[in-house]
């Protein structure tokens, strides 16, 4: 499977995953360079898609559909599938409920297009109010392989990493990850998150002592989980 990132809006990012020459498109805004990228590659748009309903990732979605012929499928349609098949290959449909409650992500071997549940370096916000569900989410994201490149829907790393660096600034592992930062290609595996990403680190001892010392229950693994997304 290869994947192609676009960047629209403020700092929204897009994704094309294509193998052969079928392809499906997630969180398309960047209408007219995907469809250029289409044709440069010789690729078939299947399906547009996208990894929850907040406007700032459908946008252009309909828009790309209509003039590709491809059929535009929403989150919750996406997954009930459960699969998507592009040649011979698969893309797992993950319900990951917690930004919001229709929000998915979409996962291949190597490749995690994560849309606003687990950013670079940090996770999105709990709209939903459903911190157990969030919880959850982000376990079934953890267990993934650790080569697995995650493919956010933002591009908030420099803000993120910050915050990262507030809380364990004696990580030497945040340099590295900063280091390796490419605007033009904004990936890091989920190893590097769990390195560095502080959403990822809720059970590390130095976690446990912070939401601690800030009067956190920290007694279960949920608790900890609680107390972070509390706590910051």
């Amino acid at each position: 499977m290869q994947i192609s990132q676009f960047r629209f809006g403020m700092d929204n990012l897009g994704y094309v995953l294509y193998r052969g020459k079928k392809a499906i498109a997630v969180d398309g805004g960047a209408v007219q360079r995907i469809l250029d990228f289409l044709e440069e590659k010789g690729l078939s748009l299947e399906i547009v898609t996208n990894t929850h309903k907040h406007p700032d990732h459908t946008v252009g979605s309909a828009d790309l559909a209509k003039i590709s012929g491809a059929s535009l499928i929403l989150p919750d349609q996406a997954v009930k599938q459960k699969q998507i098949a592009l040649e011979d290959e698969t893309i797992e449909v993950i319900a990951t409920p917690g930004h919001t409650t229709d929000s998915v992500c979409f996962y291949a071997p190597g490749i995690l297009v994560s849309g606003d549940t687990l950013f670079n370096a940090t996770v999105g916000n709990c709209f939903s109010g459903d911190l157990t569900a969030f919880y959850h989410s982000i376990k079934t994201l953890m267990a993934l392989p650790d080569d697995t490149f995650v493919y956010a829907g933002h591009d908030y790393v420099e803000q993120s990493i910050e915050l990262a660096r507030h809380i364990e600034p004696d990580n030497k592992a945040i340099d590295q990850y900063l280091a390796s930062y490419d605007p033009s290609l904004v990936r890091f595996t989920l190893a590097q998150e769990k390195a560095v990403n502080p959403y990822l680190r809720f059970n590390e001892p130095a976690f446990t002592r912070l939401m601690e010392a800030r009067g956190f229950d920290t007694s279960t693994e949920i608790a900890r989980w609680y107390a972070l997304m509390k706590a910051f």
